[in-house]
């Protein structure tokens, strides 16, 4: 048993090694999701009420002459929802490599996962 937890250990070890950041963070990104007790965004489908936490990793400010958007990926490791505040051009905190948990109600929108105005809130800074 312990011969087969060592093999275990020293196989993740090695798998850490030669992984690329982008799969690190991934990684790590799910593990404080599941901390959190948020739903990882690949499972959650168009109708749910779900709650995500992850990293926005792009903020846009889309200005339209009847509407005015701000819209945010939220990037969990294991898929992207776009946050969309309608009739917004500036959030003070949303802004790119932020931390956060959104809450709302997943539509989708040309084959992409959206929440419209979803309650967050925003993670202290590291």
């Amino acid at each position: 048993m312990a011969i087969d937890q060592s093999r275990t250990s020293l196989r993740r070890f090695l798998q850490r090694l030669t992984a690329d950041e982008e799969t690190l963070e991934a990684e790590s990104l799910q593990r404080e999701s599941a901390k959190s007790g948020c739903m990882p965004a690949g499972l959650c489908m168009r109708g749910q009420l779900v709650a995500l936490t992850g990293r926005l990793k792009t903020v846009v400010y889309t200005p339209r002459t009847n509407l005015p958007t701000l819209e945010a990926d939220l990037y969990d490791g294991s898929d992207v929802v776009t946050l969309v505040w309608l009739g917004r051009r500036h959030i003070a905190g949303i802004e790119p490599g932020r931390q956060l948990t959104a809450r709302g109600r997943v539509a989708v929108r040309d084959d992409r996962k959206v929440i419209y105005n979803p309650y967050y809130e925003l993670e202290a800074t590291r």
